[in-house]
């Protein structure tokens, strides 16, 4: 069973979580700025279409990515020192959401809906959710968002308009995130695109074990700014 939360109910254990749907945990109350915080902080993320109630998951294993385990394909490398683009954080934050909300050619819709993209806008105000962005020509090439809580990461989305554009702006997070000792990046599922970049899964008690520790930690002080250059490991 899945359980129904009011406004003020904690979230269950992730061990309660559905095994069909992987993670499927709870339904309800809202996503403001301190749930999502308390959500993130357990291991636990909102993922649900416009239509239809908040669903909260947790799925088993999780999709993680350690920053000193970044890979990095010689093409990319390639594309990373022929330079011609410039990266920044937290610039454009709703311009990266609503880009990634955007519908692609690959999916029938989107599961940002304008309540999703209202909500992380917020937590961005408030200092959690943060944006890397990828410029050329002085557009908006391509881009990324999340959330951080301690020196943890919780990747949330990406866009891309330019051929490595979305590359190029997880590079040079994760080569920053590392600078700032963060633990770990969380990708929620597994992807193949993620697994090509280094992402691994690992079982999710573990996954929450380590979070415990790394959302302990100090925060980094926002707007963020990037002092790692994506072309240098």
């Amino acid at each position: 069973m899945v359980r129904w939360l009011d406004p003020h109910d904690p979230f269950p254990p992730v061990d309660a979580a559905l095994t069909q749907p992987n993670g499927l945990l709870a339904v309800g109350r809202t996503l403001g700025v301190p749930t999502l915080l308390e959500a993130y902080a357990r291991g636990i993320f909102p993922w649900f279409n416009e239509d239809e109630p908040v669903l909260w998951w947790s799925p088993d294993p999780r999709m993680v990515l350690v920053p000193r385990e970044l890979h990095v394909s010689r093409s990319l490398q390639r594309r990373l020192r022929r330079g011609g683009f410039s990266v920044a954080a937290d610039t454009a934050f709703e311009a990266v959401v609503r880009a990634c909300a955007a519908p692609r050619r690959e999916e029938a819709g989107t599961w940002i809906s304008e309540r999703m993209v209202r909500a992380y806008v917020r937590l961005h105000r408030a200092g959690y959710a943060h944006s890397v962005e990828t410029w050329i020509d002085g557009e908006l090439a391509g881009g990324l968002y999340g959330v951080a809580i301690g020196r943890a990461f919780f990747g949330e989305s990406m866009f891309t308009r330019q051929t490595d554009a979305s590359k190029i702006a997880f590079v040079a997070l994760v080569r920053q995130l590392e600078r700032w000792e963060f633990g770990l990046i969380d990708c929620q599922m597994r992807t193949e695109h993620l697994a090509s970049l280094g992402a691994r899964e690992i079982p999710r008690g573990e996954f929450v074990r380590v979070l415990q520790t790394l959302v302990g930690l100090p925060c980094v002080a926002a707007p963020w700014r990037l002092d790692a250059d994506p072309g240098q490991p």
